[in-house]
């Protein structure tokens, strides 16, 4: 039997009283978050096998940072980022049909449609039409793109849009970076991807996947007594913080799951093996593990399982705006049967999710109410308690 506040024992520092409201409802708190967090800290903003070929390119908008990135593969296989602005008259050189933005130049060029003005996949500026018009003053050499610092973990492409970063990627990352280090994500590169837009603050569609409290109520449907509810190995580490969600061992699943699980390794719901998990994680090898629950600061959870990993990704549009983004990886099918049984995992993943998300405009209609100025937390709720501890040391650093 587990101490019933066992984690609280273990972090004494964050506290167990409640947390406020206010963070997740002022438009000036979130203006502050703009400022201190997401201008400031490394953001994940991609997979470096989105950008396989020299030339290819992402255009990531990032609002909570008031910019939009050109993300870019050279000739020389190198990944560069920047400012999706030209130094004409500042229109953006790569036009955006959305939130992200995919295209490809053999030349690893990109052209501002407004003037034509070209520019290389190193930021330089190539052509400028009728460049004899401008005065001595000009000079091409000048007028790149203004970069962005960019690096990469594990294939993931991270960003920092502050003049000069408070710390490198790897020390931003940390033991993060350690704790998953050597897990085959590229090689699960089947990908399912599910997004859409939500009338709430991040931090509400955050704290909505970062617990296991609610799976026996708001899961009931999909995945009916499938996990137990609290979490196991609870690590925080900086900013960033990881558990493991655990199965509850002896579930029936029906007999199209059962099917499913015995062609493709594609659903949460079915205990398999630990090959391809790091040695922190499930540590002392739980036999009902079912994921690795992992918060990388501010606004991406990385769930890592054998044969399958899975991120959300919180994009704040406005203090109660949200893009949410939910992205499910697994090993390319090798036959038609795998494939079916990948849908059919990713229908009930889907439909979970749907299920998540139900909540979050509820929730954000509620706290602006002002009906409850605070959350009460129980000590399973811990990754919530931490993240809202480290935003508000940011925020008010």
């Amino acid at each position: 039997m587990n101490a019933p506040h066992r984690w609280l024992q273990n972090n004494p520092g964050l506290g167990d009283g409640p947390i406020p409201v206010e963070p997740y409802i002022s438009p000036e708190y979130y203006k502050r978050e703009q400022e201190k967090i997401f201008s400031k800290v490394w953001l994940c903003v991609g997979r470096e096998q989105e950008l396989p070929k020299a030339g290819d390119y992402k255009v990531k908008r990032l609002d909570a940072a008031k910019t939009s990135v050109i993300l870019m593969r050279g000739k020389d296989m190198r990944i560069r980022a920047f400012h999706n602005a030209c130094a004409h008259r500042g229109n953006t050189v790569v036009t955006e049909t959305g939130e992200e933005t995919f295209g490809a130049s053999k030349a690893a060029i990109v052209t501002c449609r407004f003037h034509g003005w070209v520019y290389g996949a190193d930021g330089a500026l190539k052509l400028v039409p009728q460049e004899s018009n401008f005065y001595d003053c000009f000079r091409k050499e000048d007028n790149g793109l203004a970069p962005i610092h960019v690096d990469t973990w594990e294939g993931f492409i991270f960003v920092n849009v502050a003049q000069t970063p408070d710390a490198t990627l790897a020390e931003f990352l940390g033991e993060y970076a350690g704790h998953f280090a050597g897990f085959p994500f590229d090689k699960l590169s089947y990908e399912f991807t599910y997004r859409t837009y939500l009338d709430c603050n991040w931090k509400v569609a955050h704290d909505a996947f970062a617990e296991a409290y609610h799976v026996e109520t708001i899961h009931a449907g999909s995945f009916p007594n499938a996990f137990c509810g609290g979490l196991e190995n609870v690590k925080l580490m900086g900013p960033h913080r990881t558990s493991a969600v655990c199965l509850t061992l002896g579930a029936t699943p029906t007999a199209v799951a059962t099917l499913a699980n015995s062609l493709a390794q594609g659903s949460l719901v079915a205990v398999r093996g630990e090959s391809m998990l790091p040695p922190t994680l499930n540590p002392d090898h739980r036999p009902n593990f079912a994921f690795e629950l992992s918060v990388l600061f501010p606004n991406t959870l990385i769930h890592v399982s054998e044969g399958i990993w899975f991120t959300h990704q919180f994009w704040p549009m406005g203090h109660n705006k949200t893009l949410w983004e939910g992205r499910y990886y697994v090993a390319p099918p090798t036959s038609y049967s795998q494939r079916w049984a990948l849908e059919h995992a990713m229908t009930l993943q889907r439909n979970a999710w749907l299920e998540d998300t139900a909540t979050m405009e509820d929730t954000q209609r509620a706290m602006e109410s002002g009906a409850k100025p605070f959350q009460n937390l129980q000590d399973d709720e811990i990754l919530i308690r931490h993240g809202a501890h480290v935003v508000d040391t940011y925020v008010n650093a």
